[in-house]
């Protein structure tokens, strides 16, 4: 049995995993790797892709950076959370503001130090990429249209870097960004709708704040609509495997979204969309397997 120091630990490692959503880390850092093995670099034997050192040093920088930005925005966004998250606030809290802050600063710094490794530019890159999350989180997520998109974009830069690194340009890189871009920015705006009346209390100008519910919802709908076009091209104009699959369910759960949008009314209809396209995006993460099974099998080999 846990003494009651050693509970009060596990609590505040626990809330600490909480605050910079860990669960996201992981799955962002599988999703790094993935995309490097299967569409970045798929001609590379797979060890040299796994155990590349600079690889790893990339993804380490860049779940350090996310891992800090949680911290950032969680730190703006205690009070807003009371309202909004009650309790996943008060798990939060057991963290103090000072022990928060002082991990962001250190996360911070051995991001840059990681990133010294691999080149200057790497550095510039990840410095830029800590400003950007720290001026989202403490001015832009405030305004509308911007702060999706500024939002959008820091979400898939992870991806940007490991795409520059390999120095892979092909069109079929683009569409499948797109394809995720337009899928965050949808999540992006749904989330704003869900957290309505804490960005109120707080005086935030978001899209539903400013131009209403109704037509937040249609903005919705139109990024929603959008992503059937890099949807469709990756099944009929590229070579995906089978995750062509992936793509025709996108399809048809895209069209539920729609129905279930345009049924909304009450926050917990909000919540059910975002979590139909946080579960569309996690299974795409999976699902970057299916571009070629007997790739993975045999490189395994």
């Amino acid at each position: 049995m846990l003494n009651r120091r050693n509970k009060l630990l596990l609590y505040k490692l626990l809330s600490l995993f909480s605050v910079v959503r860990g669960y996201n880390i992981l799955m962002i850092t599988l999703a790094q790797y993935l995309a490097s093995i299967y569409i970045l670099a798929p001609d590379r034997p797979l060890r040299s892709v796994v155990f590349d050192v600079n690889l790893f040093l990339i993804v380490t920088a860049s779940a350090l950076v996310i891992a800090g930005g949680y911290i950032i925005n969680n730190f703006y966004d205690a009070e807003k959370d009371l309202i909004n998250k009650p309790t996943k606030s008060m798990l939060d809290r057991l963290v103090s503001q000072k022990f928060k802050l002082t991990t962001y600063f250190v996360l911070n710094f051995v991001s840059v130090v990681a990133a010294s490794y691999i080149s200057f530019k790497a550095v510039l890159f990840f410095s830029a990429y800590i400003f950007g999350i720290w001026l989202y989180s403490h001015k832009l997520k405030r305004l509308p249209f911007i702060g999706n998109l500024v939002s959008a974009t820091l979400a898939i830069s992870p991806f940007f870097v490991v795409f520059v690194y390999y120095q892979n340009f092909q069109l079929v890189i683009f569409v499948h960004a797109i394809f995720l871009f337009l899928l965050i920015l949808a999540r992006e705006v749904i989330k704003d709708l869900e957290n309505l009346a804490g960005d109120l209390a707080q005086n935030y100008r978001t899209i539903p704040i400013l131009y209403g519910t109704k037509k937040a919802k249609m903005l919705i709908a139109l990024l929603i609509l959008l992503t059937y076009i890099p949807a469709f091209l990756l099944v009929k104009k590229f070579i995906v495997g089978h995750m062509y699959i992936y793509f025709y369910a996108c399809i048809v759960l895209f069209a539920v979204c729609l129905f279930v949008l345009y049924k909304a009314k009450e926050k917990k209809h909000f919540v059910w969309l975002h979590n139909i396209l946080k579960f569309i995006i996690v299974v795409g993460v999976f699902s970057i397997l299916l571009i070629n099974v007997d790739l993975f099998l045999n490189r395994i080999i």
